[in-house]
């Protein structure tokens, strides 16, 4: 085995040193090489020198190929950095080139228009020189042309305008460029022309006419026709042009049109100034001054736009570099202002501590003072000893303050210490300090103000005491005796009081010291919360450390794998130089092409010298022919001559034939080229597959990474948001703390001083009761204090567990970062890898295409060396037949051979170095393959390990998730519990329980916000390329949050002090409209009115109860709906997460289906395939060394012993089992290959399967969205509803309006009758006084006295009656009086009682109904987002039934391309075939064509003959005459009968000759196809001569080796034998362990990933039972939490109770209090009623007296004024119907003038306009300056001001009528609308009434003066007719809510009548006073 194997080496070695062997052998021998390198390791040699040699003599090789490899791969380093070098120079150069051609287009162009002028000026100087030389040489036989052509105009119309807009594309450049060489050559033609016609006008000047010349013009004459037709042409090809092209080019055509105008202007003066410079005699003009010009204006336009563009460049950099400042400067800014920031935040933290020790000072001055104060309170004391136990307990209390404020330090700081302990930035703690200190300032402000509060009480009870001592000293210096024993007994009891309260105090003490010690074992647990969190943060540390080692091991394999990866790296640049190689081998076999095609040419040539010789020969055949007619002696020389002729002719033949050959071979290297085109043409098509390959991985990968990023930006917004929240509960608890101290604080002072205030006597009993319910409240205070106080601990535990946390998610966040920068550089080298692979792949397929070129050129160099040969043997046998020929035709034939040798010698040499090349392309093909196989190897590996850093990542991503969800749900669980505790602390105060329920909701929203955002993370791959969009935006956000921070803290430190103002502000507000509503309910029907809202709000109830219930109902099923649809959203994720393995299993498969390099599957195959393919390779080996072996066996057998010939026989039978292993493994290859696909298949069912579920989950998700649609009608319903509900509130409100004003205008007629009575008995006096003194005159006068006395008694009489009946009225008056007042106060306590009633329900009604309101703004917010979620799934859903469809789609487009390219492969294979046949046909139809020229050629060669036989025939005739002439008859008959015999032998010589030469070319046809045969015979014989010499040399080699080997082989057979068969058997072994060891790790790593599958199952289930269980613990700590609530219930409900029954006795004291002031007050108000009555009959005594004097007075100013009223209705009514009539109404043609003239002025002076039109509408100049000072904000606001109401401010009247289309009610608001009311109501538009007869009139002239001037004040909009409006009250007694909107023409109605406008807000109306009687109005009048 050893020596057969060292043979073996030696016969490589020695086959490898031969290299003029044939190519089977050196593939035999490359075959053997590989399989001895593959089977390196599985060889073992027996004998350890053997094995050594082996070893040394490979390492050899090895370094000697490595050595070549390194040169190579140096000199390649070199060309490639050459070639980058020259890369950029060529860019560079591009760039120049294309601005230098730009240039010379403008160059070109000018060049253009130059030429062509100088083409027009020498064709009519050429014109004119014909027409002069055609009149001297013709005379006056030819008429000279004088029309010169007018159509030889040029009409190459050239786009020269074009340029400036880069319009111009490269085409247009060649064509310009091709123009330019076309009239250049035009030019030069023409001035030889000129040339000529200068040089014949000379000679015809000189010489006189020649007859040569006259043919020279004639052809002349003719070349210009020729040319004339030819421009014809031309111009009409160029007019077919520009009419095709006149529709896209017409304004192309304008320019070119002027600019051909301006040429022909300019060729018009250049012909001009030509002829005026040819008749001065200068016919040759220097044109070249013109062209230096032209080329100098070039040069600086040149010059010029270089500068140009040099100053661009120019501006470019400084723009560059002045952004590079601005950057630097922005970024010197943000340093600068960051830095200014820091000194900020500490020079507000020094202000901070200033303040703090400011505050402090202040805190002690105070305490000082009020020392002082209690030093002076003892004092007084000493005087009032009881006193002192007061003094002594607010100094207690005070002690106990600064002890509360101690601990509350303490617990801050504790706190602090406690919340900053994760924190280890300086940015943090300096926020956190600043917070710290920020609090501390509030707090101390707070207690600030308590002790300036306290202070200030003390001062007023120190003043109340020093009265009330003065006081009681002065009563007691009165009864000091009287109540001496009272004082002892006094003090004895004060002396019990102290010592009780001194008990008090004592057990104050102990509480004190209870909660001091409570405070204690707080601190003791949370230093033991404290350790526990130091020891879990040692841990974590441990972890962190830990975690941190394994990352250094990972960096570590990191660089190992980077180390691989450069060692890869220098692998590839072998391989990129190996294919530079290949390129330049490839460009070299493409310059040999053209060597060769060049040949071929040349031999072209030579061919045509060869067919113009024998034309030559012809003619001297010919010649000869002539002279041989002339010899008639010299016959046997002529048959001679005929006879080399006729071998010339042969040799002619054949030359043609060579041709043909060589038209061969130019077409079939034309049919090469075409292929090279077809294959580059493919490997363009599969590069744009590569490279859209490429992108997809790009995008796939920029995916992945988006997904990273913004799972990132999302846990640092939780964190944030968690730490926002801290600090907001932090702030709202601290809050709540200082409020209920001061609350309780204010408690105790208000209760001392009360204690103060009280008299002792009086109060001693209510103040022991009230010791003792502050013992009882001090005790249940004590209990509160430490629940909260154990709520806070707890707290402050949590708070704890959320910091510790926190820190550890920052942690564990710091960690998924940095794995996630290694997974991203994992990524970035597995993309690198990737590419590599592509290029691999892309490398490999070059090579495969080069291989492809190399056995193409290998068959084409094959023919090349048989037609070589052929061409060998023909000059062989040329020369041959040259050395018989004459020495004619000798030299051309030596040139041609020696040429032909020449060419053979070349094709040699390149022969040896394309074989040269195809050894070393070979190797470096196995050395990339070897590569390749490793970089596989090495990528498999990089893949399992991103694999398992991705799995990683996913589970550290889900474990973060589930912790942010259980970190959101314990953080909601405390917000409730926070919530809670608000309530109840705060039920007693409404305020801070709307800022509560705000703060809830906003809360709420926030968690809503949470959850939702939670529930977004799991979404599809939309939403994350969103939230990828919207993470910058997060980031901004983020910095505003962090700068919104400091000032939130801010505005929460001053939010307490404005929202108690506000509220304060709003509690007043409404107790002034409860006790507008007390004074307003105030009648009879108002009751009736409860009774029917009762009943409705009883309905409302029920109305409300059935809502409740549906909205209950509507509850549950959205909880049902929730849980729903979490399944779904769960069931959903699974499904996308399903969906998004298929889709990657499905791209994954596209991707192996289009692109070979993308998936492990296309690879896996391709091992395979190569595998087998070299398991073929190594199987041809086995078979060539069997047959060489056969050989062996063969020779051997027949001179070597049995021995050895065994021993080959058993060498022979292994190499045939290894060959039946290697099937065996083939096969098993292909089943593996079958399974493959078979899987494949079915990945293909099971994404079918899973597209038939997606399609069901679209099914449920639309039922879903029918469920939702459902809900939302339901919804709509409920609004609708609610709507309905308000509306009818609304019109409630408008009933109550109306019932008020019903109540107002009662009143008004209550006093009317009121006054009606008044008036009543005056005009009975005023017509008995008249009656009587028109009685008086008619009497005589004795009469007079007896009548006058009698008359005296009656009138004394009825005077006395009349005061009796007055008397009467009185006294009815009175008691109507007191029964008014008597239902009054019924009435009002009606009312109060009733309001009491209505009152809490109308809370309880408004409480529900915020209530409801909140819950149905909870149901939206859900309902939306629940929209929102399934927009968003739907969404999803759609985007993945469109990627399906995509993916679909392009299944379906791969297979349609696969199909149309087998389509196109199996066309183009029957075209070939067709081609092919064609091929045959066309050469049997050659062959057909050449036989039958070869008839044709015998043809005449007999015609030839017979015209020679007739030419001697006709000699012989000729002689015969001579002989008859000289009369030799005799001889003339023997000489006719020896020409016959000759002729007849001639003949018969002849037709043998045919035969001959027939037989001749037949067998020399066979001879050159028998030489063919030979050569190819000679070629075998020579190789199989070189393979005999080969294998006798082996076998000498081998004989020699055995004789040596003899002895020591008949020693070793038997060891050989045996190691033979146990190697057998170890191969045998070894081949089934190593199956085994296949199988068993297949089965190993099944095992490991069932083993991984269950537990990842296992950790899954105990993740699910983790869960499970943290949310037993959170129902458990939620139940523990709700019985702790449902204790401190209980606990605020007794104290509650308490504080009620204290509140009611209290109340209840206070309403007997005000009961008493009030009876006092009506007390006082009856005397002054009383008084003022007294008074008010004084003056009507007065006034009788002026009633009669002004009666008639009043009488006749009725009358007028009844006139004067009828005269103002009419005008009013004229006035009513005028303005009616031309209200909105104005001139059209004056408008329509204005408008015009506004927008024809210009805008400086429009504002002018603007106010003329405003005078014209009246509108004041103030309001127009305002208007114009608005600078006009748009046309809409003056138009509208024209159109609608502009003059509403215009007159000062109050309330015009407003039409609909007015918007001056909804632009302005109703708040200035109502101030302009008032302002024109507050103004005096009549006269103050005066004391006087005219205003005591009766009460239906009041009336109707009260109506009149209030009609008159409202304005001419209401009518003013006194039926229309009954109802109207004086100004003071009701006030219109609105302007009325729309009024009637007639204005039925009063404002008051009609309901309230929707549009505006409704405030309830002002009330009207009941006192507003008959008697106030004569009050005022008395008083003014």
């Amino acid at each position: 085995m050893a020596s057969w194997l060292g043979g073996l080496g030696s016969g490589l070695g020695q086959s490898l040193g031969q290299v003029g062997g044939s190519l089977s052998s050196l593939s035999g021998q490359i075959s053997s090489f590989t399989k001895d390198i593959l089977l390196e390791g599985t060889e073992e040699v027996g004998d350890a020198p053997t094995e050594h040699q082996v070893s040394n003599s490979r390492l050899r090789e090895i370094e000697s190929v490595n050595a070549t490899q390194r040169l190579e791969n140096e000199r390649l380093k070199k060309v490639c950095s050459d070639l980058e070098e020259k890369h950029e120079a060529a860019e560079l150069q591009i760039k120049q080139l294309s601005i230098e051609y730009r240039n010379q287009l403008q160059q070109r162009e000018v060049e253009i228009s130059h030429l062509k002028a100088r083409q027009n000026a020498l064709q009519e100087q050429l014109q004119k020189l014909q027409s002069a030389a055609q009149s001297a040489q013709l005379g006056p036989g030819v008429m000279p042309p004088t029309t010169t052509p007018a159509s030889f105009v040029p009409v190459v119309k050239h786009h020269s305008s074009g340029f400036q807009g880069d319009d111009m594309d490269f085409g247009d450049v060649i064509w310009s460029q091709q123009e330019i060489n076309r009239l250049s050559n035009e030019v030069s033609r023409l001035e030889s022309e000129v040339a000529h016609w200068m040089q014949i006008a000379q000679s015809s000047r000189v010489q006189g006419t020649n007859n040569a010349d006259q043919s020279e013009i004639c052809k002349l004459q003719n070349i210009i026709k020729e040319l004339k037709q030819k421009l014809s042409h031309e111009i009409d090809e160029h007019q077919h042009e520009l009419s095709v092209l006149q529709d896209a080019h017409r304004q192309k055509l304008a320019e070119i049109s002027s600019r051909h105008r301006e040429e022909l202007s300019e060729y018009e003066e250049r012909i001009e100034e030509l002829e005026n410079q040819l008749q001065q005699g200068g016919a040759g003009i220097d044109i070249s001054d013109y062209s230096n010009i032209s080329e100098l204006q070039k040069n600086i336009q040149i010059l010029q736009t270089e500068k140009l563009e040099d100053t661009q460049a120019m501006k470019e950099l400084e723009d560059k570099i002045k952004n590079f400042n601005q950057k630097l400067s922005s970024v010197e800014n943000e340093n600068q202002i960051l830095l200014n920031e820091r000194e900020l935040v500490k020079v507000e933290k020094s202000q901070i501590t200033q303040e703090y020790q400011r505050l402090k000072s202040e805190f002690i001055k105070l305490q000082n003072f009020v020392t002082e104060q209690e030093t002076l309170l003892k004092e007084q004391g000493k005087k009032l000893p009881p006193m002192t136990s007061s003094e002594e307990e607010v100094l207690r209390l005070q002690q106990a303050l600064l002890d509360a404020e101690k601990e509350i330090m303490r617990l801050n700081t504790l706190h602090q210490a406690g919340s900053f302990i994760g924190a280890g930035e300086d940015g943090l703690k300096v926020k956190t300090d600043t917070h710290i200190l920020k609090a501390k300032n509030h707090k101390l402000g707070k207690e600030r103000e308590e002790i300036q509060k306290n202070l200030a009480s003390l001062q007023h009870k120190d003043e109340d005491i020093t009265s009330a001592a003065t006081k009681d000293q002065h009563l007691e210096l009165n009864q000091l005796r009287q109540d001496l024993a009272r004082k002892e007994h006094e003090l004895k009891e004060s002396i019990t009081e102290r010592a009780t309260l001194t008990a008090e105090l004592e057990e104050l003490d102990k509480q004190n010291q209870e909660t001091m010690q409570h405070m204690i074992t707080l601190k003791e647990q949370i230093s033991k919360q404290h350790t526990k969190t130091d020891s879990t943060i040692t841990q974590l540390k441990l972890d962190i450390d830990f975690e941190r080692r394994k990352v250094s091991e990972v960096e570590a394999e990191k660089m190992e794998m980077s180390k691989e990866l450069e060692a890869q790296n220098l692998k590839m640049n072998h391989c990129t130089s190996a294919l530079n190689d290949l390129h330049i081998s490839n460009q070299q076999f493409q310059h040999n092409i053209k060597d060769l095609e060049e040949q071929l040419k040349k031999s072209q040539e030579c061919n045509l010298n060869n067919k113009k010789e024998i034309s030559e020969l012809k003619q001297n055949l010919k010649q000869k022919e002539e002279e041989l007619s002339v010899s008639q002696n010299k016959l046997t020389k002529i048959i001679n001559q005929e006879s080399n002729s006729n071998y010339q002719d042969h040799s002619l033949k054949e030359r043609e034939a060579e041709i043909a050959k060589l038209n061969k071979d130019i077409s079939e290297n034309k049919q090469l080229n075409q292929n090279l085109e077809k294959s580059v043409c493919d490997l363009k098509i599969e590069n744009g597959k590569l490279l859209s390959a490429c992108e997809e991985l790009k995008q796939q990968l920029h995916e992945a990474f988006s997904e990273t990023v913004s799972l990132e930006k999302d846990t640092i917004l939780e964190a944030l948001k968690m730490e926002k929240g801290q600090l907001e509960t932090e702030l709202r608890q601290t809050e709540k703390r200082l409020l209920e101290q001061a609350q309780k604080y204010e408690q105790t002072i208000e209760e001392l001083s009360s204690a103060h205030n009280m008299n002792i006597t009086e109060l001693q009993v209510e103040h022991e009761r009230l010791v003792q319910c502050n013992q009882e409240r001090d005790f249940e205070i004590a209990e509160l204090k430490r629940n909260i106080e154990q709520m806070e601990a707890d707290h402050e535990e949590t708070k704890e567990m959320l910091t510790t946390s926190l820190a550890g998610q920052k942690q564990l966040t710091e960690l998924i970062k940095e794995k996630e920068v290694f997974v991203e550089k994992f990524k970035n080298r597995a993309l690198a890898l990737q590419q590599e692979l592509e290029e691999y792949v892309k490398d490999s397929k070059k090579h495969e295409i080069l291989r492809q070129n190399l056995e193409e050129r290998d068959k084409s160099l094959a023919a090349m060396k048989e037609e070589n040969n052929h061409l060998k043997e023909e000059i062989e046998r040329l020369k041959d037949q040259q050395s018989r020929s004459p020495p004619v035709a000798e030299p051309k034939t030596l040139d041609d051979i020696t040429e032909l040798e020449s060419e053979i010698t070349q094709l040699h040499v390149i022969k040896n170095n394309l074989e040269e090349e195809i050894k070393l392309h070979k190797k470096t093909i196995e050395d990339q393959n070897r590569k390749t196989v490793q970089l596989q190897q090495s990528l498999q590996e990089h893949k399992r390990e991103i694999d398992e850093s991705k799995f990683q990542y996913e589970q550290m991503n889900v474990t973060h998730e589930k912790l942010f969800l259980e970190k959101d749900e314990e953080i909601k669980s405390l917000q409730e519990t926070i919530e809670q505790i608000k309530i109840q602390l705060h039920a007693e105060r409404q305020v801070i329980q709307t800022d509560s329920s705000d703060l809830f909701q906003e809360t709420k929203v926030q968690t809503l916000n949470c959850e939702n955002g939670n529930e977004k993370h799991d979404l599809s791959k939309s939403e994350i390329e969103r939230l990828v969009k919207g993470i910058r935006e997060r980031e901004r956000e983020i910095k505003l949050l962090n700068e919104k921070n400091v000032s939130l803290t801010q505005q929460i430190d001053l939010l307490s002090k404005d929202q108690v103002g506000k509220l304060t502000q709003i509690i007043q507000e409404k107790e002034l409209e409860i006790q507008a509503l007390h004074a307003s309910v105030s009648s009879s029907s108002y009751r009736q009115d409860i009774l029917y809202l009762q009943q409705q709000l009883q309905a409302y109830a029920m109305e409300r109860e059935q809502v409740l219930a549906v909205l209950s109902e509507k509850t549950r099923e959205n909880s049902q709906l929730k849980t729903e649809y979490h399944k779904i959203m769960d069931m959903v994720a699974a499904k996308e997460a399903a969906l998004m393995k298929l889709q990657e299993d499905n791209q994954k498969l596209s991707n192996r289906f289009e692109n070979s390099s993308q998936d492990m599957f296309r690879e896996t195959i391709q091992n395979l395939s190569r595998i087998i393919r070299e398991k073929d390779i190594e199987i041809d080996a086995l078979s060539q060394k069997c047959q060489t072996l056969l050989t062996v066996l063969q020779t051997s057998n027949v001179g070597t012993d049995s021995g050895s010939g065994g021993v080959n026989s058993n060498q022979f039978e292994e190499l045939l089992q290894e060959r039946d292993t290697l099937k065996q493994q083939v096969k098993k290859m292909e089943e593996w290959k079958q399974q493959v696909m078979t899987t494949v298949q079915n990945m293909q069912h099971e994404s079918a399967h899973l597209q038939e579920e997606l399609h069901k989950l679209q099914a449920q998700i639309s039922l879903d969205s029918d469920s939702s649609s459902k809900l939302q009608m339901d919804y709509n319903g409920l609004i609708q509803s609610y709507e309905q509900n308000e509306r009818k509130m609304k019109g409630f409100s408008q009933e109550l309006a109306q019932v008020q004003h019903s109540i107002g205008q009662l009143h008004n007629t209550k006093d009317l009758l009121l006054g009606k009575l008044d008036m009543v008995p005056p005009p009975l006096l005023m017509a008995s006084s008249v009656s009587h003194a028109s009685d008086i005159p008619t009497r005589t006068p004795p009469e007079i006295v007896s009548d006058e006395s009698k008359l005296l008694q009656q009138e004394l009489e009825r005077l006395k009656k009349m005061l009796q009946e007055k008397e009467m009225t009185i006294r009815t008056l009175k008691e109507n009086n007191q029964r008014l007042s008597d239902s009054m106060a019924a009435i009002s306590e009606l009312e109060r009682k009733g309001q009491k009633d209505t009152d809490p329900e109308m809370r309880q009604i408004k409480e529900k109904l915020d209530v409801f309101q909140k819950s149905l703004r909870e149901k939206d917010l859900l309902i939306k987002s629940k929209s929102d979620q399934l927009l968003s799934i739907s969404e999803n859903l759609s985007n993945k039934e469109n990627e399906n469809e995509l993916l679909k789609q392009a299944v379906t487009n791969l297979k349609e391309r696969n199909l149309i390219l087998e389509m196109d492969i199996c066309k183009l294979k029957e075209e070939n075939e067709k081609i092919v046949t064609r091929c045959k046909e066309k050469e049997t139809e050659f062959r057909a064509l050449q036989e039958t020229n070869m008839q044709f050629s015998m043809m005449l060669r007999e015609r030839e003959f017979e015209s020679h036989s007739i030419k001697e025939k006709a000699l012989a005739f000729e002689k015969l005459l001579k002989e008859k002439e000289q009369g030799k008859m005799g001889e003339l008959n023997h000489l006719l009968n020896e020409v016959k015999s000759m002729q007849e032998k001639a003949v018969s010589f002849q037709q043998e000759r045919d035969q001959v030469m027939l037989a001749l070319k037949q067998k020399q046809m066979e001879s050159s196809a028998l030489q063919n045969e030979v050569q190819h015979l000679r070629d075998k014989e020579q190789r199989l001569n070189q393979e005999l010499e080969r294998l006798r040399s082996h076998l000498l080699e081998m004989e020699d080796s055995y004789t040596q080997e003899a002895l020591a082989a008949e020693d070793r057979e038997t060891k050989l034998r045996k190691k033979v068969t146990v190697l057998e058997e170890k191969l045998v072994s070894s081949s089934t362990a190593v199956e085994n060891a296949s199988h068993q790790a297949s089965l190993q790593v099944e095992s490991l990933q069932e083993q991984l599958n269950l537990v990842t199952r296992q950790r899954d289930e105990t993740v699910l039972q983790l869960t499970i269980s943290q949310d037993q613990v959170k129902q458990y700590a939620l139940s523990l939490a709700n019985l702790q609530m449902v204790l401190e219930q209980f606990q605020q409900e007794e104290k509650a109770m308490y504080s009620a029954e204290l509140e009611k006795h209290q109340k209840q004291t206070a309403e007997w209090k005000k009961k008493t002031e009030k009876l006092e007050g009506k007390v006082e108000s009856l005397q002054e009623s009383l008084e003022e009555a007294n008074a008010a009959l004084d003056a009507a005594s007065r006034l009788t007296e002026q009633l009669d004097l002004k009666e008639e007075q009043i009488e006749d100013l009725r009358k007028q004024g009844e006139l004067k009223q009828e005269m103002l209705e009419d005008a009013q009514n004229k006035l009513m119907n005028l303005i009616n009539s031309t209200e909105g109404k104005v001139d059209k043609v004056l408008m329509r003038n204005l408008f015009i003239g506004h927008f024809h002025t210009p805008k400086n002076k429009r504002h002018e306009v603007l106010r003329l039109m405003g005078s014209i509408l009246g509108i004041k100049k103030e309001e127009l300056d305002q208007l114009l000072s608005e600078d006009q904000k748009g046309v809409t606001r003056w138009v509208t001001g024209w159109l609608g109401g502009g003059g509403a401010g215009s007159k000062s009247v109050p309330s015009t009528p407003l039409r609909p289309t007015n918007q001056s009610v909804f632009n302005s608001s109703f708040s200035e609308l109502f101030v302009k009311f008032l302002e024109t109501e507050s103004r005096p538009n009549l006269p103050l009434p005066k004391l006087s007869v005219h205003d005591m009139k009766p009460l239906g002239a009041t009336g109707i003066c009260n109506s009149s001037s209030l009609t008159e004040t409202i304005g001419s909009g209401t009518s003013r007719r006194s039926d229309a409006n009954p109802f109207l009250a004086p100004r003071s007694a009701a006030v219109p809510l609105i302007t009325p909107t729309s009024l009637g023409a007639g204005g039925s109605g009063h404002l008051l009548m009609k309901p309230i406008s929707d549009a505006l807000p409704t405030f309830t109306p002002l009330p009207v006073l009941p006192d507003a009687s008959a008697g106030a109005v004569l009050k005022d009048l008395l008083k003014q």
